[in-house]
């Protein structure tokens, strides 16, 4: 019964009835679960090497940090997630050799060094990427203008 849209006024199908509903529309993301072998591990991945300000932990196997508006949530395998089979998190810079430089510096593992991924009719997408203790990739991109 799920709409094709989100947000404003559609029509609903469900048993032969139509009705109009609106639903608001979705607002940003505000949090993305991680899931890892060892929250500590993570953490230290996330906040020393990637530069994440730290929020709290709950308890040994839950801990969350903040990147921009986003909070990501560091867990162990709870029901649901692999360990090392997350999407690629891809977080903006402003300079990509100095960011790619320093977190490997910091103790990411390298992966690809900052390359031209496009060239758009404003500006060219670069990016590189490191991998976090569990393997997960973790991107890092600069549009150039």
């Amino acid at each position: 019964m799920f709409s094709r849209c989100l947000g404003g006024p559609h029509q609903v199908q469900h048993r032969g009835m139509s009705t109009a509903i609106h639903s608001p529309a979705l607002g940003d993301i505000g949090q993305i679960a991680i899931t890892v072998s060892d929250v500590e591990q993570a953490l230290a991945f996330y906040r020393d090497a990637l530069g994440l300000r730290f929020l709290f932990s709950a308890g040994p196997q839950l801990a969350f940090v903040q990147a921009g508006s986003v909070r990501l949530m560091l867990s162990t395998p709870q029901g649901a997630g692999a360990v090392g089979a997350n999407s690629t998190l891809y977080f903006n810079t402003q300079d990509l050799e100095a960011s790619y430089a320093a977190v490997g510096a910091r103790g990411a593992r390298a992966e690809s060094a900052p390359h031209l991924i496009a060239k758009m009719p404003d500006h060219e997408l670069w990016m590189a990427f490191v991998r976090d203790p569990d393997g997960n990739l973790v991107g890092l991109m600069e549009e150039r203008r």
